[in-house]
């Protein structure tokens, strides 16, 4: 199994909240995917979270050791509620299960998007989030 089969299995199963069948997306998921989007792509992401207060936590995710954990009032206070409300909006979602679903998707897809230790630039990596996004449905 590739990593975007593993990476798609593990954010629609029970983490994200997802059916984890084809077809069939998380609404977390696509939040997570419009908030990478939003920021211009995982670095934008990356850099947005960090300066949110969440540097130790970011580093973690990226590097390749264990993640360490986030809350959904730390994810909420590094992305600003305006943020937040329109994830939570556009994926139909109350506030706090925003929040707390992103508190648990983030680090997983932070962590698989940086398999080395680092953050990838160029278009590769726009080509693998693409994939992704495709295989999801998003």
């Amino acid at each position: 199994m590739g990593l975007l089969d593993q990476l798609a299995g593990q954010l629609l199963g029970g983490a994200a909240g997802g059916a984890g069948q084809p077809g069939q997306q998380s609404p977390l998921v696509a939040a997570a995917f419009q908030l990478l989007e939003s920021q211009g792509g995982l670095q934008g992401l990356v850099q947005k979270l960090s300066q949110g207060g969440l540097a130790s936590q970011v580093a973690s995710w990226v590097g390749t050791g264990a993640n360490h954990p986030v809350t959904a009032d730390q994810i909420g206070g590094a992305l600003g509620s305006d943020q937040l409300k329109e994830i939570a909006a556009k994926a139909g979602i109350p506030l706090d299960q925003a929040a707390g679903g992103l508190a648990q998707v983030l680090p997983q897809l932070i962590d698989h998007l940086t398999p080395q230790g680092q953050v990838p630039t160029g278009s590769l990596m726009d080509e693998g989030l693409a994939l992704l996004k495709a295989k999801l449905g998003v």
